[in-house]
């Protein structure tokens, strides 16, 4: 446009059209030739040509657009078209009247549209003489050629990101990752204060400035950028002296940084208490990975803190490592770790003694491990074959599996492993909770190792004080079973211990109808008897004590009142 004309400006229109925050929705996708209106205050939009993809800017991006401006009547008043150069403008900043901010936010890239603009979006009742008369409607035909991302990472204007070069894929580092990247920083009057290739840093811990850590959460692998940090995300006013090959960046100073993610190493927790922690060193092919009880073949090295190998498996053209998952034929960090892994997957382990090999020393193919040592691995997932699924399963196989499973928990039952036992049991369960597709022999199978699942599972939640579950448990069988004696004494023993004694005894009470001569619901019974006199004597002398203060506080009262009526006496027989 004509340098007299200012169209980016708006400093013509009033302060309320300035501070208008009628949202502008973009429309429902429009066919060429197709007009709709945008928002409720007149903009109209008419699609010429379709655009590419589906993104659209956003507020504080920097648009490039070509157009042309004419009046109703078909009368041009400027056009970018006809110098030959691109309009540029940053988008929802009030550089261009409303209709544009709110108009081209609504534009895929390359897509050309027709914009019929009313006045109170435009220029208003004055106008821009010469060229636009007072309460014009105006109409555009904008085609948007580019736009460059530029956004607010802390939503505080202490950091602006423009992205110059798009990212692959759709993932951001988090906090534990290892980030690999270039960048390079100067002041606001171009002066070098930093550079480097190849740069790593864990996300958490941060690296030259707070504004890399932030920033780099924000970033897709290959993403360029470049941002604009204030003091705050920089140095702050201290500012920050020479150091090596790092220049002087003064106090308050504002920072221009190139950036570039090259790639980044994913670490995670195993475990929730993170002493179980996997860095992936290269990616694993499709999304599939092992479940418990698969069949995995693996390469593996490890390695005590001061780098001693103490196992080697599956290099030097040996065969790899073999194992099944979920059955401690290899320590239980290394075990949880491989189930979170794909074909293909390297990964770097470290594993806190709780999950390697305790506080006892342990002798390995290649050396000894300490006690209470943090162990690292190197592994790789070279294949694996899942255990069978129940919905790949017939009815007799999931009977039969569940069968297993069972044994499998009263196994490690037997040998104090609860946890792991009742994932058995309740595995075992699984596969055969849905049975309406059993035959009648099949039902009565499926019914018998329920109420034996459940019932070993309640005595499991026991022993790991899980008292709530062990209830639910027996309550299931009961649903079954109304007069299973096992569920009703185990119930029974999961009420006393959340003291819901009226329920242990009705549950005990039903035992003993069941069978009168039961040793362990006797004994059960006399131990309940115990703790409800207990409970009852805590409750008497509770409330002895409540009843106490209430007679002191009452007394206390009527003493008062004596005192109050003798001074009041004394006072009358003075008058």
């Amino acid at each position: 446009m004509e340098d007299d004309f200012d169209f980016p400006a708006v400093k013509q229109m009033n302060k309320e059209m300035m501070e208008d925050n009628i949202p502008y929705d973009a429309p429902v996708t429009l066919k060429v030739g197709e007009e709709k209106e945008i928002g409720n205050q007149g903009l109209k939009k008419k699609l010429l040509k379709e655009g590419e993809g589906w993104e659209t800017p956003d507020n504080g991006d920097e648009v490039e657009v070509h157009y042309t401006g004419t009046l109703l009547d078909g009368t041009k008043f400027d056009s970018s078209r006809d110098r030959g150069t691109p309009f540029k403008f940053t988008l929802g900043q009030g550089q261009v009247i409303k209709g544009w901010d709110h108009g081209i936010k609504t534009m895929k890239k390359g897509e050309n549209a027709l914009f019929t603009i009313p006045a109170a979006l435009a220029y208003g009742e004055s106008g821009s003489p010469p060229t636009i008369p007072p309460n014009a409607t105006l109409q555009f035909d904008v085609q948007l050629l580019s736009w460059v991302s530029v956004k607010d990472i802390c939503k505080d204007g202490g950091i602006f990101k423009k992205i110059v070069k798009k990212g692959d894929k759709w993932e951001n580092p988090k906090d534990l990752d290892e980030v690999l990247v270039n960048y390079e920083v100067r002041l606001e009057d171009g002066t070098l204060v930093a550079k480097s290739d190849g740069m790593e840093f864990t996300v958490r811990d941060g690296h030259f400035c707070p504004a890399l850590s932030k920033v780099v959460k924000t970033m897709k692998k290959a993403e360029k950028v470049i941002l604009t940090v204030k003091p705050q995300y920089g140095f702050g006013e201290k500012g920050k002296q020479a150091s090596g090959s790092e220049g002087q960046v003064p106090p308050n100073a504002t920072l221009e940084i190139t950036l570039e993610l090259v790639s980044w190493k994913t670490v995670s927790n195993i475990t929730n208490d993170k002493k179980v922690v996997k860095k992936i060193l290269k990616e694993g092919e499709g999304y599939e990975r092992p479940n418990e009880g698969a069949i995995v073949q693996v390469k593996l090295i490890g390695r005590l803190h001061d780098g001693t190998i103490f196992i080697r498996k599956g290099y030097d053209d040996t065969e790899p490592y073999e194992f099944k998952t979920d059955e401690e034929q290899v320590i239980d960090g290394l075990d949880r770790a491989v189930m979170t892994m794909k074909k293909g997957e390297v990964a770097f382990l470290t594993i806190k003694p709780e999950y390697a090999f305790g506080s006892t020393e342990s002798k390995q193919e290649l050396a000894a491990v300490p006690p209470n040592a943090t162990v690292n691995y190197e592994i790789e997932l070279v294949s694996f074959i899942k255990e069978k699924e129940s919905w790949d399963m017939n009815t007799q196989e999931k009977i039969e599996a569940a069968g297993k499973k069972k044994e499998e928990g009263n196994t490690f039952f037997k040998a104090g492993k609860y946890l792991k036992a009742a994932k058995r049991y309740e595995k075992a369960a699984k596969l055969i909770e849905y049975d309406t597709s059993f035959g009648e022999e099949e039902k009565k199978q499926a019914k018998a190792l329920k109420v034996s699942c459940n019932l070993n599972n309640a005595a499991c939640k026991l022993k790991l004080k899980d008292y709530k579950q062990a209830e639910k448990l027996c309550t299931k069988v009961l649903e079954m079973e109304s007069r299973n004696l096992k569920a009703l004494y185990r119930r029974a023993q999961a009420y006393i211990n959340v003291a819901d004694l009226d329920l242990a005894e009705l549950d005990i009470k039903k035992a003993l109808e069941i069978d009168p001569d039961n040793r362990d619901v006797k004994v059960e019974y006399k131990m309940l008897k115990e703790k409800m006199k207990e409970y009852n004597k805590k409750d008497a002398k509770f409330y002895g004590h409540m009843f106490a203060k209430l007679i002191n506080s009452k007394q206390q009262q009527q003493q008062q009142q004596q005192q109050q009526e003798m001074q009041s006496m004394s006072i009358d027989s003075k008058a």
